[in-house]
């Protein structure tokens, strides 16, 4: 089953069962999707969508901060929420020990050895992690450690 298809049955789903909250979620997800279609003119395919979700889960995390800044509690469990339904048609994220592998092996291959090379490991570690769900800054900081180490 497609992952437009899984939304889909979901969103019913949701419907019937009156969960409002994972209504609006599938319905946001749908939305952005859509929009991207619209503006690449085209079907987007599963690991396509797997990126806008990706953009709409950075988005969701980078407001969990801000709420949390502003002591606005019920608004950061909202969007943590809302991050866990997202996540749920996502593959599963690569645990830690697995992104220190993947990023180990990338400096190999590359032979980046100082902060200078920042931008081409990044570049080859976050192809090898297309279509899952990762944290840029996370990765990010894992390998500038890693290069200044």
């Amino acid at each position: 089953m497609s992952l437009r298809d899984r939304l889909t049955e979901d969103l019913k789903l949701a419907m019937k069962s009156r969960d409002q909250l994972r209504v609006d979620v599938i319905r946001m997800i749908k939305a952005a999707v859509l929009n991207k279609e619209v503006e690449l003119k085209k079907d987007l395919d599963d690991a396509e969508m797997s990126k806008v979700m990706t953009a709409l889960l950075k988005q969701r995390r980078e407001s969990v901060e801000q709420f949390e800044k502003a002591q606005r509690t019920d608004l950061a469990q909202k969007e943590r929420q809302e991050i866990a339904i997202i996540e749920h048609y996502l593959p599963k994220a690569p645990s830690a020990q697995e992104l220190e592998a993947i990023v180990a092996a990338v400096l190999r291959e590359t032979g980046a050895r100082s902060p200078q090379d920042m931008g081409a490991v990044m570049k080859a570690v976050m192809a090898k992690l297309a279509g899952h769900a990762v944290d840029g800054k996370q990765i990010s900081d894992l390998v500038r450690s890693k290069l200044q180490g």
